[in-house]
């Protein structure tokens, strides 16, 4: 984890999603309504919650799909980049334990974006905008304490439905020596779903692609909340999250590694 924190890389990560929030802030304040009559602008500054939410929906699907792979993806393939993987596995140490703590740390660097964003983006909307009611495009409102409560909800069900993205993303790691390769193909796979996920011919095949219920987190914006999407799509993340990192562990445990 030290060393992880040290890497120019988490710093920038990190970095880039505390400052995500004023840039959006900036974006709106500079570009003031929608020449359309749209009311996303009237959504996303009407409170500092929906402020934040919007903010949080804008970044699910592929912003943050690129830290959980970054981080996920980089921690084996870096090793066997800088042509040290072969001397880190020459301690007398499991490598599915060496495996298990990479993980860990990568999933805590990534629970820490994701936190880091929410609450700057919660921060800002309310010194900007205001602690009042999380009102959804539907017209439904929620108090302030039950409105957090939500919007806490919607960060923790988009921690759980990321975790297919961290399965894929470390067995690509440990299948090879690229970093950008393991990245890239986690990436690539979460915008193949979502694109097949658009084509309604596929009918109920498409509740099977992992991105199928990435945006069920908006239900909780509802004073009767629905949880039967967001029970499958946490069923569905954890089931792709567990065939994808039981293949990283019997991948890497058979691997010859010379890098």
């Amino acid at each position: 984890m030290q060393r992880q924190l040290r890497r120019r890389r988490t710093g920038i990560t990190l970095t880039f999603l505390a400052l995500l929030p004023v840039l959006v802030w900036a974006a709106f304040a500079l570009g003031g309504n929608d020449d359309d009559g749209s009311r996303l602008v009237d959504f996303a500054t009407s409170s500092g919650l929906n402020f934040a939410t919007f903010t949080l929906f804008a970044s699910a699907n592929f912003l943050l799909v690129v830290v959980v792979a970054l981080f996920f993806g980089d921690t084996v393939a870096s090793e066997a980049s800088w042509s040290s993987l072969r001397y880190l596995l020459a301690a007398p140490i499991p490598r599915a334990r060496l495996l298990r703590q990479k993980a860990l740390v990568a999933a805590s660097l990534s629970g820490i974006g994701l936190l880091l964003l929410a609450l700057v983006a919660l921060g800002i909307g309310i010194v900007v905008h205001g602690g009042g009611q999380l009102v959804s495009p539907g017209g439904q409102a929620l108090d302030l304490l039950p409105g957090v409560v939500s919007f806490a909800g919607a960060v923790l069900y988009v921690a759980v439905n990321l975790t297919w993205v961290a399965g894929l993303a470390t067995w690509l790691g440990v299948a090879t020596d690229a970093p950008l390769g393991a990245v890239g193909g986690a990436v690539v796979v979460s915008i193949v779903s979502t694109i097949l996920d658009q084509i309604t011919a596929l009918g109920a095949l498409r509740s099977f692609l992992p991105t199928h219920y990435a945006t069920a987190w908006r239900d909780l914006l509802s004073d009767e909340v629905d949880w039967a999407n967001m029970i499958n799509g946490t069923a569905t993340s954890l089931a792709y999250a567990t065939a994808f990192g039981v293949l990283a562990v019997l991948h890497f445990s058979r691997r010859d590694v010379t890098s």
